[in-house]
């Protein structure tokens, strides 16, 4: 069986898939008659290619980019390569620390700043509603930068950075959105961080996932693109079957995230909802 590696995920037409994305942010834009785009930019990749690429599809002026860092935990780097990046695309940007929207919620009872996962979620959820508020402002559609390898992992938060109205990204996964980041001429910088919600302190992708992206992309691409079973794929991976199975279990225990609340079906509605 041929070697599946890094390089395979990579051998997709890049530049066409830009172009597909372009074009499907035109059409969506058009048929929602909204008049912006608005996207969270935190100074990472994806947000960096999320907004370049609906700058190519609408234009500058029709987005704006919230960078919304909790100042304790957001690298100050990560702020000021967002602001840089907003100004260079031409894009209209506000810096709206979170520090204090965090803070009001100590008069929940009980309420515990230190709690890292309760904390970090809260964070992105806060910053989710600050995007719903401006596009609601700006007769606006809320545009995520989630990119496939995420989606499929769950690796988001549920009404967080998960509660958007289009991800233009989830068709790529991470590794060919750096590579497209790269053909897109990004900063350096932004192309050679370490993936980071940023959601507590020190907080990195890889390290919370137990895996590189590298791995995750390639047990999803020689499963779900290539078909292939576990033990096909663990031979032309080379990977260890614990990969995969560290990934199923991600990708399986994190179902609920990708599916609408469950309801109830009463036995005489045979489709509780519809669209008519």
């Amino acid at each position: 069986m041929k070697r599946i590696t890094v390089e395979s995920l990579l051998s997709i037409p890049l530049e066409d898939a830009a172009e597909t994305i372009v074009g499907f942010l035109k059409s969506y834009f058009a048929g929602a008659g909204a008049e912006k785009a608005v996207v969270g930019l935190s100074g990472g990749l994806d947000s960096s290619v999320t907004l370049r690429l609906l700058v190519d599809a609408l234009g500058a002026n029709k987005v704006t980019a919230a960078i919304m860092p909790d100042t304790r935990v957001t690298p100050p780097e990560d702020t000021r390569d967002a602001a840089e990046l907003a100004g260079s695309l031409g894009v209209e940007y506000f810096i709206i620390p979170i520090d204090t929207v965090v803070d009001s919620y100590s008069v929940i009872p009980g309420f515990d700043a230190g709690n890292r996962l309760a904390t970090g979620n809260l964070r992105a959820r806060i910053r989710m509603n600050i995007l719903y508020y401006i596009a609601n402002r700006l007769n606006g559609i809320v545009v995520g930068t989630g990119d496939r390898s995420e989606l499929l992992l769950g690796y988001f938060t549920k009404y967080g950075d998960g509660g958007v109205d289009v991800l233009p990204l989830a068709c790529l996964y991470k590794t060919q959105v750096r590579e497209l980041g790269r053909r897109l001429g990004l900063p350096a910088r932004i192309l050679g961080k370490p993936s980071s919600p940023r959601l507590w302190k020190g907080h990195l992708a890889e390290e919370e996932i137990g895996l590189s992206y590298e791995a995750v992309d390639l047990v999803f691409y020689s499963l779900i693109d290539l078909g292939l079973s576990i033990s096909e794929a663990v031979d032309a991976t080379g990977l260890p079957v614990e990969v995969f199975e560290r990934v199923l279990s991600l990708h399986r225990r994190s179902r609920h995230k990708r599916r609408l609340p469950p309801f109830p079906s009463l036995p005489w509605l045979q489709e509780p909802v519809k669209e008519i």
